[in-house]
């Protein structure tokens, strides 16, 4: 799918964070907190930053509201492993930040998998650990700051299955059913021990622990956690106030999030429950947005969103309807229930499915970035939101159906570009908008 010269494309993109950087040093936005170098006195350059605090259902950086523009790349870690890939994150963060994104969600696990973290509980892979040093140490760099995300609830890098099949094959499990990673003590002991030693992690090449390093926006304890055995919804919940007040227990700095898709549940008040999409009504997966989201030690609520597999037969007009009606629902529970922001942190739309069209992928990212500029102008919950997902030239391996490289897409490029500036505006004033470099916000 990549097109072009690479050598000419580095060189532009080169350019375009430059670009970025200088209007973000200009005009005082987040990610003019750029390093010069990773070496000598890159700590104390880092320890410097400001971390970024809630204040019930906003969030806020050095006293202003700040409102997220960001992206996934999941990959970044296991492509930091190789020092013939390791070039893909370096461009995947100029690109990001020559559009004004200040935010990445990536996978800080690797269970069991290939370029494996953590290779059996408790024992890690130094030369992975040092991968997810570059990606954070890179993510500063580029003034960009970071959710880590803990587990996954998938079966790709491990997730956990590969907890259950080692307790199972340690002859300590209790049974072999995947939901035994949120009840079965010993795999609940196996992931503290890994959050542990995450937070508590030095990184080799700025000198800081994990839990002290103000790049790391936010920890995510699961992607996309699902206990299906029970439909209650109370093995779920239980685990996600056991492992909340645990990470809590060793970093308090940090924001921290479950990592839901948004699913009402039991608790839900009917109306709630009607909003739920297709298939996920009323089967919730044992999730309850609401109830999940109110625990104590959990700070802002995600919410997932992807109209077309979830509503397979619908047209445009259905899925923008149902887009805007799920993200208008939650970001009103930030405001109304939750008094915490709502961050839209996976939306995507495959161009897999029968009947694609580029224009619908504008037209339902757009709904999803007006929404969040809306909310954020009125001074509400809708914190951000975050495309699933960009990806560096030449990785087609990676592609998914969903995979967008910023410079094949034009359109998409402007889309995520405006936003960045709106937000920005926003956080600054006008006039201060006005200043920006003509290049990222003409």
């Amino acid at each position: 799918m990549a097109a072009g010269n690479g050598l000419i494309l580095y060189h532009i993109l080169g350019l375009a964070s430059f670009a970025a950087l200088l209007y973000f040093s200009i005009c005082g936005v987040d990610i003019r907190h750029a390093l010069p170098s990773i070496g000598g006195g890159a700590s104390s350059r880092v320890a410097s930053l400001p971390f970024v605090e809630r204040r019930g259902a906003r969030f806020f950086l050095d006293g202003r509201p700040f409102y997220l523009n960001g992206w996934n790349s999941y990959w970044l870690m296991d492509q930091a492993v190789e020092p013939d890939t390791r070039h893909r994150v370096s461009r995947m963060f100029s690109a990001a930040a020559a559009m004004g994104l200040t935010v990445c969600r990536t996978w800080a696990f690797n269970d069991g998998a290939y370029n494996a973290l953590q290779l059996s509980p408790g024992k890690f892979d130094e030369r992975v650990f040092k991968a997810l040093d570059r990606v954070v140490a890179e993510a500063t760099q580029h003034g960009v700051r970071l959710i880590l995300s803990l587990a996954n609830n998938l079966d790709a890098y491990g997730g956990k299955r590969q907890y259950v099949r080692w307790a199972w094959e340690e002859g300590v499990g209790l049974t072999a059913s995947n939901d035994s990673f949120f009840f079965d003590p010993a795999i609940r002991d196996y992931f503290k021990v890994y959050i542990k030693t995450l937070l508590t992690r030095k990184n080799h090449l700025t000198g800081l622990q994990y839990k002290d390093d103000p790049t790391i926006f936010a920890w995510e304890l699961m992607n996309e956690p699902r206990c299906t055995s029970d439909p209650s919804g109370d093995t779920l919940q239980r685990w996600m106030e056991e492992m909340a007040a645990y990470v809590k227990s060793i970093d308090k700095k940090h924001q921290l999030t479950v990592g839901t898709e948004g699913f009402y549940g039991p608790t839900s008040p009917p109306d709630k429950l009607s909003v739920n999409p297709g298939d996920w009504y009323p089967n919730n997966y044992g999730l309850d947005f609401i109830r999940n989201s109110k625990i104590a030690d959990i700070d802002f609520a995600s919410v997932h969103v992807y109209p077309d597999t979830w509503l397979r037969h619908a047209n445009l007009d259905e899925k923008l309807k149902f887009v805007k009606g799920w993200i208008t629902s939650h970001v009103e529970d930030g405001d109304k229930e939750l008094d915490k922001p709502v961050l839209v942190s996976e939306f995507g739309l495959s161009h897999l499915v029968e009947g694609f069209q580029d224009s619908h992928r504008d037209a339902i990212y757009k709904a999803v970035y007006d929404i969040v500029h809306g909310s954020a102008t009125r001074g509400g919950a809708g914190a951000g939101a975050f495309v699933w997902q960009l990806s560096a030239e030449f990785m087609e391996e990676y592609h998914d159906g969903f995979a967008i490289v910023p410079s094949e897409r034009p359109s998409m490029q402007r889309l995520i570009t405006r936003q960045s500036c709106r937000l920005a505006a926003l956080r600054y004033g006008e006039a201060e908008a006005n200043r920006v470099v003509k290049t990222m916000c003409a």
